[in-house]
């Protein structure tokens, strides 16, 4: 699998690019995003999308790995395929797409052509969590006492304790010592509940 393409931008148009690399004319689908950080006869690199079907070997190329990382997410929604996912980044920018997905926005995904309301919502419901999670990452937010959280809510309902308590329990426990292991974390709800 490409990873990216390095070479000299011979052509530009809106929504794909060529660039040769040794000799050979790599032509790569690119959002008009990326197509805006392009000059051709000048060196370029793009990280690359690489999808093969039996018709056809497609490269999708992206000036940053965040817009590829969300072009990746975008096709692993059901309905949306790489072109789709190219025109929604072609009309809205990394920034909007992700505060639409984690804001519930339906609207502002549903006004790019070609998306109705269902397929936003499904992307929405899809890649709500997966949004939230990177943005979490990207500001450095405490995303691992999260994940800790949820295994010790997990193994307390796994010993047959109602969600709903345990959830109160965890919560004031981690809200109390926000460092804590899972086992830490369940031991003591063991003790409280």
């Amino acid at each position: 699998m490409l990873e990216y393409i390095s070479g000299t931008v011979k052509k530009i148009t809106p929504t794909y690019t060529i660039i040769d690399n040794a000799g050979i004319g790599y032509c790569i689908n690119i959002s008009l995003q990326t197509c805006e950080q392009l000059r051709e006869e000048t060196p370029a690199t793009l990280l690359v999308h690489e999808i093969i079907r039996e018709d056809a070997h497609e490269l999708y190329g992206f000036a940053q790995e965040s817009e590829r990382a969300l072009f990746r997410l975008l096709i692993s929604v059901s309905g949306v395929g790489a072109n789709t996912a190219r025109v929604i980044l072609s009309k809205l920018s990394y920034g909007e797409i992700s505060q639409a997905i984690a804001s519930g926005n339906v609207n502002l995904i549903q006004s790019v052509k070609g998306i109705g309301a269902k397929t936003a919502q499904r992307i929405i419901i899809d890649l709500r969590d997966k949004i939230l999670l990177t943005s979490a990452l990207e500001e450095n937010e405490p995303v691992q006492s999260n994940i800790i959280q949820n295994e010790a809510l997990s193994a307390l309902s796994m010993l047959g304790f109602a969600k709903a308590a345990a959830d109160k329990v965890v919560q004031k426990i981690v809200n109390t010592n926000p460092h804590a292991s899972v086992e830490e974390i369940v031991k003591q709800a063991l003790k409280q509940m």
